[in-house]
Order: C-alpha cells, then structure tokens, then sequence
C-alpha cells in the first residue's frame, strides 16, 4: 500500500498543453532520428549486425511501459509520473550521447524508451486533465500533427547533426529542450495535496510487460534477425499467447487491474482500440516502405525523400484541425472516423498506382489523401475514449490507445517486411540477385542503368501488396467506425475537485 498524490491545475493550460506537447515531440522524434545517423554510427561503433537493434530497443521499451504509466498515472498523479518519465527519459538521452560501444547504446536506448512510453502516454491523459472533452478534440488534433511530422523532421535532423556535428548531438539537444518542457510544466500543473491508498498489480503488470515484449520482439526480428518458424521465433509466440491468457485471468482477480477487463464492455473504449490499431498499422506501414520506393523507384535523395513525404504531414495538420473544432463546436464526432477511413481506403487504392514514372505532384496528391484520412481519425480515438470511460480510468484508456497504436505499427512494419522481400525477390529476373535489404541509394548508383530500371520495377512490384493490405485493414476499420457509439461531448470545464 501507498500513499499517493493526486494532481490537478492551478495556472494557464496552455502553458501545460504547450509543455508536454515538447515532451510527446522528443519522445515521438526519437524513434525516428537515428535512422540517418546510423551508419555513423556504425563507423564509430563498429557491430552493423546490432544495427536493427538501436531502433528496436527503444521501440520495445516505450510500447511495454506505456500502457504501465497510463495506470500509474491513474493511481498516483500525472504530475508525479511526468517527473519520473522525463528523468529516465533524460538520463537515457545523456546514456546514449556517451556510450562507447553499440552495447552501451542498445542498452542506453532501451532505457531512454522507457521514459519515452511513459511521454506518448502522460502527454494525451494530461490533456483530460486541463481542457473541457469538447475542446479537447483541437489540443489531440495538434498532437496528431506532431506525431505525423516528427515521422518526417526525424531523419532530417538526424541527418543534419550528423552532416554538420555529430550524432552524440541527436540525443543531447533532449536535454535543455526536456528541461524547458519540465519547468513549463511545473508552473501549470500542481499537486492537489490529497493522500488515497492504492494497490500495485504487479502480476499484472509483469505479465503484460511479458506479452507485449514478446510480441514486439517477434514482429521486428522475425523474417530478419530470426526465422518465423524458428525455434526462438515460436518461442516468443508462445511467450506471447501464454502470457496473454495469464494476464487475463489476473486482471479478473486484481484488486486495481493495470488494465481494468470491464472497460472493453463500453463499446466506445472497445471500438477506438481496434481503430487504433488499424490506423497505427496503415500509417506505421504506409511511412516505411515510401522512402524505399523514392529513393529506389523515383531516384530521390534520402534528403528529398523526406521532403516528398510532407504532404502526408500537411494532410493531417488540416483534417486534424477542423476535425478539433468540428467536435468542439458540436460535441460530436462519429462521423469524422468514418470520413477518415474513407479517405484512407482511397489513398491506399492510389498508392496502389504507384509506377516508376509516376511524377512526384501525383505522389504527393496521393500522400495528401492518405493524410487526410489520417487527420480525421487521429483527434476523435483519444477524445472519445477519454469522454466516455470513468474519470478514474482516463489515463489506462488513453495509454490503452497508444499500446494498441503501437502493436498495430509493430506488427504492420513486420508483416509487410517480409512481404516486400519475398515481392522483391520474385520481381526480380534470374541472374540479379539483390536483397531486399542491400537496396539503397550508394548501391543503386553502381548498377548499370538496365539494372537500376529492373530494381525500380522490382520495388514497385512489391508494393502493390503492401498497400491492398493496408486497404483491406481499413475498410474493415471503416466497419468499426459505424459501430461505434456517439456519446456527446460534455462543454464543461474540468472541476478542481476532480
């Protein structure tokens, strides 16, 4: 048992919304920033076989302890799981800046990661805190738009501290940048002073952690590190679904569940998971193999590619803004998922016509669609979940929200991975033996002109799969989204008492 406190504000909420919209900034750029920077480090560091793992670990560490902060936070406060997130956050990006070997790295991100779930999280519950459920379509709107362009501005950056610094200066610019976030912070959001008693699922939160590692674990190193029918890759699907099946019965029996069973019998909560892990899988899915087929099929630079990629941001920045102030001026929003995973079946269908002639305003008209969908959607999972479930409950919905976004990514970029390289290599004519995973600018340019077409093709070839299945997934989403409920916006300020 524990003595807690409970959090509330007393200042401007838009100095807290703007704080942690900082914070979810790093945490969300982080995943993407060291992509540039990772043959560099790989100079540096030597161990390219650990290369996947960099990423991987971060990955691992911030999906496992997201949906942990959201029920802690719930407990205990946000302010105080807001502190305690940033520092591990922080100690991890100084970790990383000095490690001295890829090991050290690894570890150090893993460590990083695990603040970093904790800012997805406490950055969206926060907004429950501070801003009435009908404004608060506009503030998740924002958000929606950092995470959208952080998956742009990432390998940027990363790419430009390399070029001009060097990459220790991809993890320490955290450090002032989290600092500024935190005070920000402090001045909005204080402590109620209130002491309640709660009790820690550690079963079940050791259980979940288990579950989810295993199954990120699997679907980023199976097709690549390991085989997907490998005795290790078994292994952790079994992990998985034992794991799985434990947790539930432990949360039947929990006296405070990390992840309470009977909200998946409100059908909102119920309905913006599966959404959630629909758009989390076609967006992840969507962004990753683009720079390939730019890069291989088109000929742009990593640099260019990025740049190729903003319309995406730029759709999402828009349909995410008028889908906040649609909701705050009506207090609904069952329609916006519903126009959104239509826009996103149409974008799939048009990047399904991706040729490698296809000029880059037909690119970016495609990218605009997609993104579209996307903004309509973003605003409304979050906001919706947070209106509907008990107060008490907020922070585990909306860490509910990030976990599913992130297993549908996770899995997605695995899926469609292994898709892409069997699609790659049977694309290929006999006598061209390139991998999936050789391609890249440096050893495109030193194949014959002849070849580099036959590549092109060979990438365009792949993809067609990759993007039906994306269309697939979200005309089933658009079924979700006739099912869920419309419970309407309250227009009421958040009560101190609360």
């Amino acid at each position: 048992m524990s003595n807690t406190v409970q959090s509330q504000v007393r200042g401007t909420p838009a100095l807290v919304i703007g704080s942690v919209a900082l914070l979810l900034l790093l945490a969300a750029l982080d995943q993407t920033i060291v992509s540039t920077a990772l043959p560099t480090i790989v100079t540096d560091l030597g161990a390219l076989e650990k290369l996947s793992w960099v990423v991987t670990s971060y990955i691992l560490a911030s999906t496992v302890s997201a949906p942990l902060y959201g029920k802690l936070g719930d407990l205990y406060g946000r302010r105080v799981m807001v502190y305690f997130s940033v520092g591990l956050f922080l100690a991890g990006s100084v970790a990383c800046a000095l490690a001295f070997s890829m090991d050290a790295l690894i570890w150090a991100r893993a460590f990083q990661g695990l603040g970093g779930g904790g800012l997805f999280v406490l950055a969206l519950a926060v907004v429950g805190d501070v801003v009435p459920p009908r404004e608060r379509g506009k503030v998740q709107g924002v958000f929606a738009a950092i995470f959208s362009a952080s998956s742009v501005i990432g390998p940027l950056l990363g790419g430009w501290f390399v070029e001009y610094f060097s990459w220790h200066w991809i993890f320490l610019i955290n450090i002032p940048l989290g600092i500024l976030a935190v005070i920000g912070f402090t001045i909005g959001f204080e402590p109620r002073g209130e002491r309640v008693q709660h009790k820690i699922d550690w079963l079940g939160a050791a259980l979940l952690s288990v579950a989810l590692a295993s199954l990120t674990l699997f679907t980023s190193l199976a097709g690549q590190g390991i085989s997907w029918t490998s005795v290790t890759g078994l292994g952790l699907v079994a992990a998985t679904l034992v794991s799985t099946a434990w947790f539930v019965w432990a949360e039947k029996h929990a006296a405070e569940p990390v992840l309470p069973l009977h909200l998946f019998r409100l059908n909102v909560f119920t309905m913006t998971s599966l959404i959630s892990l629909i758009t989390g899988a076609a967006m992840i899915g969507t962004i990753t193999f683009l720079p390939v087929y730019l890069q291989i099929a088109m000929g742009a630079s990593p640099t260019t590619s990025g740049l190729l990629l903003v319309p995406m941001t730029i759709g999402i920045i828009t349909t995410s803004t008028l889908a906040g102030r649609y909701m705050g001026r009506t207090g609904r929003y069952k329609i916006l998922p519903i126009i959104g995973m239509s826009l996103l079946a149409l974008g799939s269908l048009l990047l399904m016509q991706l040729e490698v002639d296809t000029s880059r305003i037909a690119f970016g008209a495609y990218l605009l669609v997609f993104g579209f969908g996307m903004g309509c959607i973003f605003p409304v999972t979050t906001t919706a979940v947070q209106n509907a479930v008990p107060r008490e409950h907020l922070g585990t919905a909306t860490a509910s929200g990030v976990m599913f976004r992130q297993i549908g990514g996770s899995v997605a970029v695995a899926v469609f991975g292994s898709l892409f390289a069997l699609r790659f290599a049977a694309g290929l004519p006999e006598g061209v033996n390139i991998s999936a995973t050789e391609i890249g600018p440096s050893a495109l340019a030193a194949l014959s002109e002849d070849i580099r077409r036959i590549v092109a093709d060979a990438v365009v070839h792949a993809l067609d799969p990759v993007y039906l299945i994306v269309m697939v997934m979200v005309v089933i989403g658009l079924i979700f989204a006739f099912k869920l409920e419309e419970v309407e916006l309250a227009n009421r300020k958040v009560p101190k008492g609360e």
